[in-house]
């Protein structure tokens, strides 16, 4: 596919519940941006958060239920299928194979961006994709570390067509609306019975009960 081709969109994360909070802005920048899709990719064993409270195939199927009414939203296992920790530039190296020279964007959020200084080849992102940060509206920059600031800076765009011109190695900061909700948040009050109804899709809500996922007690409840 030639650069000049509608970017595909790349979200990973540990989904500990997937949640309302991660769908919503990946829908903005997926409409934002005009992306060919949104690729959900659910970590296997994180390498800068703690194990996550279920499996790794259950937090797959939670968001393959979630983004199963959105067409442009694709559950990825790639990560689940590679040994050892889950290092976003090799789930990049391996998207790359795949898609050739068409644009690839990882969207990632603020809190996230400001530590990927952290990251495992990090200063190789931006080699293999570009780079989307979420943004609330009208919220300034905040200050990063040296290092990040001194490589992102002659990387940035302010328009996002620029994405379409070359198959990697832009940073925009997009602004989306983001939802105050947690996956902690959600695990917590599942752990004390209470209900999460309303804080992410009701087929993902539907598995955890079923299942007990996130409960003290490990036993289904009506309170969801």
């Amino acid at each position: 596919m030639p650069p000049a081709s509608r970017p595909v969109g790349v979200l990973g994360g540990t989904f500990d519940p997937i949640h309302y909070g991660h769908l919503r802005p990946a829908l903005e920048v997926l409409e934002l941006l005009d992306l060919a899709e949104v690729r959900f990719i659910p970590c296997r064993i994180p390498a800068h958060r703690d194990t996550p409270s279920i499996s790794a195939e259950q937090r797959l199927e939670l968001v393959r239920l979630a983004t199963a009414g959105q067409p442009s939203f694709v559950a990825d296992d790639r990560e689940l299928r590679r040994p050892g920790p889950s290092y976003m530039v090799d789930t990049l190296a391996s998207l790359r194979e795949e898609i050739g020279v068409a644009p690839l964007c990882l969207i990632v959020g603020g809190d996230a961006f400001r530590e990927l200084h952290t990251w495992r080849r990090w200063q190789e992102l931006t080699d293999l994709a570009h780079l989307v940060v979420m943004q609330r509206p009208g919220a300034s920059q905040a200050l990063l570390p040296p290092a990040l600031e001194d490589f992102i800076a002659p990387r940035v765009i302010q328009e996002p067509a620029a994405l379409r011109g070359q198959p990697a190695g832009r940073v925009l900061f997009q602004p989306v609306t983001q939802l105050a909700i947690s996956a902690t948040q959600i695990r917590r009050l599942l752990a004390q019975g209470q209900s999460i109804r309303y804080l992410l899709p009701e087929a993902a809500l539907a598995y955890i009960h079923d299942r007990a996922l996130y409960r003290s007690d490990a036993s289904p409840t009506s309170a969801t």
